[in-house]
């Protein structure tokens, strides 16, 4: 059938870093839009629509603060305040019956002596009338204690008095809040949502990909090291593995450093450092599967080092690439190969003589690092400021200083180019690494010293 039309906006990014943070640990397969303005209170997390206007795998949410607000959801706050309140009136009582129990069963025992001494009474002489009246005077004080506990009984009459009032508010609440559902019951409703939710996970496996439309303002993470390098996490971490790795400089330097979350890349310097065998060249560098694949230092030369042993585990020229600067983007630095990762797998972008010094795309063997498949492009390699893959498409900017939009476009699914106009606030005036993360649906960028974020959106086409 006709493939429908799917816009997916991620998350409105801002200034603050625990945002972008939050964003980063997510991780998962859904992606997060905003509400468009900040009264409606909900948040939608998918939403398509066909040629004839029908909404298609659409999912809506309030959002925490709009939850508050929410007359149901104060009514349901109120109900299990009342039900704590009922549980642990519950627990008071108890202990106190099983307290009281106890005098309850001396006091049974005692009675039965009582008894015993009034036989002794009428059965008796008058001669021991009084020493039989003192015996029951001294049994007497022995119960007086028990004339509490019997006041401690009728507090507790009302306390249950209050539970069959309290149920009735509960019974009368719920039958409203029946009401309002439709009469829904908790095993209809819980049904209902786990098929939504089911419905929803096999709509998000298929919209994996999309075409790039714009690009947000740009989240700084943390500022340090020098005007360039470059930083990332790694696509095809565990869940849960959040590691950042961060390299300084684009030449004659060989240490990686590895921060064990994303929060203490922005908060602390506590850092592993990783030896390289080889200085890299550039800042094309790309963390894929638990090994780093970069170009070695005045070569065309791909390394594959995996951090598990602190081992080669493959090497392989790439043939007739340029480099040693010469063909490199246009702010230099050796970036004549650079290596980037999107949802089809690893990728190298550089120049050839052959190609007359444009852009040539090869798709590679993450394992053997063969060349499976390589496109040519017309574009000049010195002349692209920065460049990245999202779902099988290069995306080009037109420079890296000063006002800085993505420009060009060169599909592999197509063999096509075309040229698009999506600004790219460049706040520090000085991009040498822009690479996009699959996993995170975020471009990752070091500008000039300030390693920072970008949210992306992407128009996707539902087959």
């Amino acid at each position: 059938s006709g493939g429908l039309l799917f816009e997916e906006k991620q998350m409105e990014s801002d200034e603050n870093l625990l945002n972008a943070f939050l964003l980063l640990l997510i991780g998962s397969h859904l992606t997060l839009v905003g509400p468009s303005t900040p009264e409606e209170g909900w948040q939608v997390y998918s939403s398509a629509q066909d040629s004839e206007g029908r909404c298609v795998c659409t999912v809506v949410a309030p959002q925490q603060s709009a939850c508050s607000r929410d007359a149901r959801t104060k009514q349901l706050r109120q109900l299990l305040e009342k039900v704590q309140n009922m549980s642990q009136s519950i627990e008071v009582l108890d202990q106190r019956t099983q307290r009281d129990l106890q005098f309850v069963e001396k006091m049974e025992v005692q009675l039965k002596g009582l008894e015993n001494k009034f036989k002794e009474v009428e059965d008796g002489h008058e001669t021991s009338i009084a020493r039989q009246y003192k015996s029951i005077k001294a049994k007497m004080e022995e119960l007086r204690p028990l004339i509490p506990v019997l006041e401690t009984y009728k507090a507790d009459a009302v306390l249950v008095r209050q539970f069959k009032e309290e149920a009735a508010n509960v019974t009368e609440l719920l039958a409203s809040l029946q009401e309002q559902l439709g009469g829904l019951d908790y095993q209809e409703l819980h049904s209902r949502v786990m098929s939504l939710e089911d419905r929803l996970k096999a709509c998000m496996q298929r919209l994996a990909c999309g075409k790039l439309t714009g690009i947000s303002e740009p989240v700084t993470i943390k500022t340090s090291g020098s005007r360039f390098g470059s930083w990332m996490t790694d696509p095809l971490a565990p869940a849960g593995d959040t590691r950042v790795w961060y390299m300084d400089g684009y030449h004659n330097n060989r240490f990686v450093r590895e921060y064990q979350s994303m929060y203490d890349f922005m908060m602390t310097d506590n850092f592993t450092s990783h030896r390289l065998p080889h200085p890299w060249s550039g800042t094309g560098q790309v963390v894929y599967n638990g090994s780093i694949y970069f170009n070695k230092f005045q070569s065309h030369t791909i390394i594959k080092f995996d951090f598990s042993t602190s081992l080669i585990s493959r090497s392989r020229q790439l043939d007739f690439a340029g480099y040693n600067n010469m063909y490199h983007y246009a702010w230099g630095g050796h970036s004549d190969i650079d290596l980037m990762v999107d949802e089809g797998g690893l990728w190298a972008v550089y120049a050839t003589n052959q190609n007359a010094g444009n852009i040539v795309l090869s798709r590679l063997n993450p394992n053997t690092l063969h060349i499976i498949r390589s496109w040519t492009t017309n574009h000049p390699k010195r002349s692209a400021g920065e460049a990245f893959m999202i779902c099988g498409t290069l995306y080009v900017t037109n420079g890296y200083s000063g006002g800085t939009k993505v420009y060009y476009a060169f599909s592999t699914n197509s063999s096509t180019y075309e040229y698009i106009d999506i600004p790219l606030t460049n706040k520090y005036s000085h991009l040498s690494m822009l690479d996009y993360n699959p996993r995170d649906r975020a471009l990752y960028a070091w500008n000039n010293g300030h390693q920072v974020l970008y949210n992306v959106t992407l128009y996707h086409i539902i087959q």
